[in-house]
């Protein structure tokens, strides 16, 4: 897709980027992207524990393929892409993609396939937070997470994540480039 496109913040769905690769995952009403955690070292003035311990989980759970928990854990600041606001929310969601409004939602298989793509591209043998930044102009705090992973014989990478903080108080992995792992 063209990069123009990320910017129409599509609902409920996994964007490959172009340039470096970013996914982008988006819940109706949002867009989000993909972060990461670990040590917190370099971490910034002002910057919370919280997002380094989020990429840390969110890190584990692609290396275990724990779908359940990267979808709790990967979103917007308008929630995670695990919650689709049940059956309801999703009609609702379904029925403002018909006339522009948004887009629909994904269903459990959807999210899945998504998610087992984007857990292989991210396998690793270990990883460690490098640097943790405030992200300026964003209605909701937010923190550009760069971290170190060593992919084994393929070396050591270092991908740059967003983790934002939800309106539920929850931060979620929002954003992840992923140029580097896939060899562009």
């Amino acid at each position: 897709m063209r990069q123009g496109r990320r910017a129409k913040a599509l609902r409920c769905a996994v964007l490959f980027g172009v340039g470096p690769v970013t996914v982008t995952a988006a819940v109706a009403g949002c867009a989000a992207a993909v972060a990461v955690g670990g040590a917190t070292s370099g971490r910034s003035p002002g910057a919370s524990a919280e997002p380094a311990r989020v990429i840390g989980e969110f890190l584990d759970a692609a290396n275990q393929r724990d779908y359940m928990t990267m979808a709790r854990l990967f979103g917007t600041e308008d929630g995670s892409i695990g919650d689709r606001g049940g059956t309801l929310g999703c009609a609702f969601r379904k029925l403002g993609s018909w006339i522009g409004l948004g887009e629909r939602c994904l269903d459990e298989h959807e999210v899945e396939q998504r998610l087992d793509l984007l857990a292989a591209v991210l396998k690793h043998e270990s990883y460690r937070v490098r640097t943790e930044e405030v992200v300026a102009g964003r209605r909701r705090s937010a923190a550009g997470v760069r971290v170190a992973l060593d992919l084994g014989a393929r070396g050591v990478v270092e991908v740059p994540f967003v983790v934002v903080l939800a309106t539920d108080g929850q931060w979620l992995v929002e954003q992840v480039e992923l140029g580097k792992l896939v060899g562009r």
